[in-house]
């Protein structure tokens, strides 16, 4: 669908860390413009314990791979003891809603005899982003028949005052090389208000051959299609995005192939792409997203050239 060009590493760990609660990784990054010089990252920093906070990394629009603030922070740290969010948490999406912006993420709780547990929060800033505050101590989006260990958004859009939700459900393990590894799916929901989001919703992408996981959808539009980038894995171990388009945004067809982005001969992205994010820019697309490790060393941007004028792509941030 696109020819990328990658740009490189942007945010380095090494390099860019601004404290201990930001020792390693940048997970999940999700690019939002803030005016026409700046483009705002958040993400996920995991300490030196592998415990996640969201914070966000700055960089130029005209070149997003400099990097021109850090926060010095969390904008969202981590929940209270015995909450679904006391383990850490990771970036979903970020959105203009009606009173604010909406932060989107998935909280995660150790529990004695599963891996973790993964559920949706909110939290909404009144800043431009540079806080965020719970709307609940108690997720959005929790366990339900299918989804009794992950329901995780990672696609929020508001149109004409309903929220269309994109997200993983998992409810069961993977075992591979006597460790386990979650099993999850793709699925929608509609709802009028986030206080009531339906139990009934729609499987959109299922595992197929030895994939096991296909999750972290994020969903845009592109010339009155939807398309849908996520990742997979399968039980060789390989973790890779993948791309799907539809016309609804409820049945997807999958256009792998087409994704457009390969594997590096060394480095950071060399063993591992995953979690990719658009943000759309004059007449280019600016994808960021993790390498090796799920992101160990940060995250990095690729772009690619738009065949449509300005506007014909909505890339939600």
């Amino acid at each position: 669908m696109f020819a990328w060009h990658k740009r490189g590493l942007v945010f380095d760990t090494a390099r860019h860390s601004a404290g201990a609660w930001m020792r390693h990784s940048a997970l999940t990054p999700t690019p939002v413009a803030l005016d026409d010089q700046r483009i705002r990252v958040y993400a996920g920093f995991r300490d030196a314990e592998g415990v996640s906070r969201i914070g966000y990394v700055d960089v130029r629009a005209d070149d997003p791979t400099a990097v021109t603030g850090v926060s010095r922070e969390p904008v969202l740290d981590l929940g209270r003891g015995g909450c679904f969010d006391d383990n850490g948490m990771i970036l979903g999406d970020v959105t203009a809603g009606p009173d604010g912006l909406y932060l989107f993420y998935v909280g995660f709780q150790k529990v004695a005899r599963a891996k973790f547990l993964a559920f949706t929060g909110l939290a909404v800033s009144n800043d431009g982003g540079e806080h965020f505050r719970r709307v609940q101590e108690t997720p959005i989006l929790d366990r339900a028949p299918g989804r009794s260990t992950i329901a995780a958004v990672h696609s929020a859009h508001y149109e004409q005052g309903r929220w269309r939700l994109w997200y993983a459900a998992g409810d069961d393990w993977e075992n591979i090389g006597g460790k386990p590894f979650p099993r999850y799916h793709i699925r929608h929901a509609e709802t009028a208000s986030l206080d009531a989001i339906p139990r009934a919703d729609h499987a959109c992408l299922l595992p197929r051959g030895n994939e096991y996981r296909i999750g972290r959808p994020r969903v845009y539009r592109l010339d009155g299609r939807y398309v849908m980038y996520f990742t997979r894995g399968n039980r060789n171990g390989e973790y890779f995005p993948g791309l799907a388009v539809s016309d609804d945004g409820l049945a997807w067809e999958r256009r792998d192939e087409s994704l457009g982005l390969a594997l590096s001969e060394r480095g950071w992205d060399s063993r591992t792409i995953c979690y990719p994010a658009l943000l759309a820019q004059r007449d280019r697309l600016l994808m960021f997203y993790n390498g090796n490790d799920m992101g160990v060393d940060g995250f990095g941007v690729a772009e690619a050239r738009l065949h449509a004028p300005q506007g014909a792509v909505h890339a939600h941030a």
